[in-house]
């Protein structure tokens, strides 16, 4: 008796449909048919291998020639202790780099969670705290794991007290301002105000890293890489809260007006 070789057994084919329901509806319980739980997700997995391959660079000291050149060249050749640029602009960069500090980052978390709180909603404001709170436990935890020394090529233009890799400023600052600036842009109707605040959030988050390589605290690799573990932070963050909110298990920051039985905002007049 001859049996097509292109036919495939009952349980085979079976098995590929139980298969394919079941990804389906993991796929439609994470909501990745929708935009917002996509890009989040897959910025996640973009930044996560980013930060793991360039840790892996620095590891093997191929990025040590390319942050010597960049440290040098935001130095005077004539006298390393002396950053490029009028000395005004080092003030400043002392005062950007303070934007990503432990004391900076607390005021804010702690005036947007009492905001949150305030405002009702309680369950988010726990969500940012433990967002923002997680974020800096990760950065304790990374730094302790790889102890990279402090860059010893040129004067540090402030005191620093912990290792270099990641940069905790570049991180933390990259997780409290595009966190809170996601979340200020969902309250937000308008959309050329919602991409004010994202823009924000990320220049703030760009200058930070800068101070800290002009300043000499840090190698452009730590910054990078604090960049890189502190957005895919932000948009781990961002897919979580995306998810709890669905399923009622924290509020939604933007709620949808209520509406009466007949499609009517309460608190309206419907028209004649």
């Amino acid at each position: 008796m001859n049996r097509s070789p292109s036919r495939l057994p009952d349980f085979a084919r079976s098995g590929g449909s139980a298969l394919w329901r079941g990804s389906t509806a993991f796929w439609l319980r994470l909501h990745l048919n929708e935009v917002g739980p996509l890009v989040s997700l897959l910025a996640v997995s973009t930044l996560g291998y980013a930060f793991f391959a360039l840790a892996y660079e620095v590891g093997e000291g191929s990025t040590a020639a390319l942050d010597r050149k960049i440290l040098l060249s935001l130095r005077n050749p004539a006298d390393l202790s002396d950053p490029i640029g009028p000395a005004w602009l080092e003030e400043a960069m002392r005062d950007i780099t303070g934007w990503g500090s432990v004391v900076t980052i607390v005021f804010l978390t702690a005036a947007a969670v009492i905001y949150l709180a305030l405002s009702g909603r309680k369950r988010i404001a726990v969500f940012v705290l433990a967002a923002i709170g997680g974020g800096e436990a990760v950065s304790t935890v990374l730094k302790l794991f790889y102890h990279r020394p402090r860059p010893d090529l040129v004067p540090h233009g402030m005191e620093v007290f912990t290792a270099s890799f990641p940069s905790g400023h570049a991180m933390m600052s990259a997780i409290a301002y595009l966190t809170l600036a996601t979340l200020l842009a969902r309250v937000e109707r308008r959309v050329y105000v919602k991409g004010l605040l994202l823009a924000l959030g990320i220049v703030m988050t760009i200058c930070v890293g800068i101070s800290r390589v002009y300043l000499g605290v840090h190698w452009p690799s730590d910054v990078v890489a604090g960049w890189c573990v502190g957005a895919a932070w932000a948009a781990l963050c961002w897919f979580v809260a995306l998810q709890l909110q669905r399923r009622g298990e924290v509020e939604d920051p933007d709620p949808t007006p209520a509406t009466t039985g007949d499609g009517a905002k309460k608190g309206t007049v419907p028209p004649a």
